[in-house]
C-alpha cells in the first residue's frame, strides 16, 4: 500500500511537473484534464474518508490547492477541478459517519488509485 509521503511526494512532483510542461493558455483543455478531474475527485473523497479512519490524516483540500494553483488551470478548468474534488467528497459524505470495513477499503483503494494516476499524469505529460 502507498505511503502518504509517497503520494504526497508524486501528487507535488506531477504538479510541478504540469507547471513546468504546461501548454500556452488556450481554450482547448490539455490532453491530461480527464485524469485531473478523476484525481480531485479521488482526493475529494480521500478529504473525507481519511479522517474517519486515520489520525493524523493528510489534509487532501490543502493538497488540491496547491496542484490547482501549480498547474494554472482557467476559470472553467479551475472550476471543473474544484467540482470534481466536492463531487468525490459529497459521494462519501452520503454513505459514511463514521470507519467502517468497506470504508477503510474504499480508503485503501482510493490511495492506490490516487498514486497510480499520479504516476501516470507525470510520467506521460511532465516529463
Amino acid at each position: 500500500m502507498p505511503t502518504l509521503r509517497s503520494i504526497r511526494r508524486l501528487v507535488g512532483a506531477t504538479a510541478l511537473g504540469l507547471l513546468l510542461a504546461a501548454p500556452p493558455a488556450l481554450a482547448i483543455d490539455p490532453p491530461y484534464q480527464e485524469q485531473m478531474e478523476r484525481l480531485a475527485e479521488i482526493m475529494g473523497s480521500l478529504y473525507f474518508l481519511q479522517p474517519l479512519c486515520v489520525d493524523n490524516a493528510q489534509d487532501w483540500r490543502a493538497q488540491m490547492a496547491e496542484l490547482i494553483n501549480l498547474d494554472q488551470p482557467d476559470e472553467d478548468r479551475r472550476q471543473r477541478l474544484a467540482g470534481a474534488f466536492n463531487g468525490g467528497y459529497a459521494a462519501y459524505a452520503r454513505l459514511y459517519r463514521v470507519c467502517t470495513v468497506s470504508a477503510a477499503e474504499a480508503l485503501t483503494r482510493l490511495l492506490v488509485e490516487a498514486e497510480q494516476t499520479a504516476r501516470d499524469i507525470h510520467s506521460r505529460y511532465a516529463e
